[in-house]
């Protein structure tokens, strides 16, 4: 057998795991099947994601269904205004032996774990924020100078609620675009709030158990960058990314519009969810659909409107619609 036949039996093999853990993780999170493809496209291509959405929605349960599904040790924070790094990192604290000698241990705090679900995350300070920037870039922390390596895995699934506004420190830009995808969690349809009902309030509720484990998602993650991208969706990623930024020749019909636009990680988020999307999808190589069904996931977080733009009313969702529209192929 060849290599790409060997590569193609594996994606298949994949695909077929990746449909019945994601399967089981709708079976609890219910009637929000795009977000469950995000998040979990985001997972495969080894970022991290943001979900914004309203209280009660289940943003909560869908990270812990997540984790019990992927088989990853997951930790839980909620974010407060009072909550320091070392309440996030750890600390190292000065403990007597028996004999009399002293000396320091560290203790492990919340962020050494493989799924790490921040709660609310806009509600710490920068100071606080800035400590979790480094373990999501970097994979590791520094604490009284000395480097501490976390995972791998390592993933960070944030929550905001969009209406709370008061007593949050809204996240800078630097650490917005360390999130592979803003997952927007909308209220379910009628048929699915019906099903939500009849499905929580019962006698039993239904538990998830583990059907892949941390192993498991490396080696995904590894199989997914060996997937083939076509040159046509490299292109197509390329003049959108590009298009989105006024200051060059092809975005500069958003001039006015757009204070700036994406950078390279942008590009790089695309080519790895576009891959993750097929993947789920049980297709062997990504299409120009999904690059047009990612843009505002994976772009929307890292562009911002002028405030003439605002005031007319704009938003980004309707200018990266019209952008994909003016540059991507039908």
């Amino acid at each position: 057998m060849s290599q790409a036949e060997d590569l193609v039996t594996a994606i298949e093999a994949l695909s077929a795991r990746l449909g019945t853990a994601r399967a089981a993780i709708g079976g609890r999170f219910i009637g929000q099947e795009a977000v469950v493809e995000l998040v979990m496209a985001a997972l495969l291509s080894g970022g991290h994601a943001v979900l914004v959405g309203l209280p009660g929605l289940g943003k909560t349960l869908l990270v812990e269904t997540l984790g019990t599904v992927m088989g990853l040790r997951t930790n839980r924070i909620q974010f407060t205004p009072d909550l320091m790094p070392a309440d996030i990192l750890g600390s190292e604290v000065l403990e007597t032996a028996p004999d009399g000698t002293r000396a320091f241990r560290f203790i492990e705090g919340p962020v050494f774990c493989e799924l790490l679900m921040a709660d609310e995350i806009n509600r710490a300070s920068p100071r606080t924020q800035s400590a979790l920037l480094q373990a999501m870039q970097e994979r590791e922390v520094t604490i009284a100078g000395q480097h501490r390596r976390l995972g791998p895995p390592f993933h960070v699934l944030a929550t905001q609620n969009p209406i709370e506004q008061e007593g949050t420190y809204p996240l800078p830009e630097a650490q917005l675009d360390r999130f592979l995808v803003q997952v927007d969690v909308a209220y379910p349809t009628r048929a699915a709030e019906r099903e939500i009902i009849m499905a929580t309030t019962g006698a039993q509720v239904s538990q998830g158990a583990a059907l892949l484990s941390s192993a498991d998602l490396m080696a995904a993650q590894a199989l997914i960058r060996q997937m083939p991208v076509g040159e046509r969706v490299v292109e197509a990623i390329l003049d959108l990314v590009r298009a989105c930024r006024p200051d060059e020749a092809e975005g500069s019909a958003l001039q006015g519009t757009l204070a700036w636009g994406p950078g390279p990680r942008a590009a790089q988020a695309l080519m790895l969810m576009v891959r993750a999307r097929a993947l789920l999808q049980g297709r062997l190589a990504p299409a120009i659909a999904d690059v047009r069904a990612l843009a505002q996931p994976v772009l929307g977080h890292r562009m911002a409107l002028t405030f003439a733009a605002r005031a007319r009313g704009d938003s980004l969702a309707e200018v990266i619609a019209a952008t994909c529209d003016r540059v991507l192929p039908a």
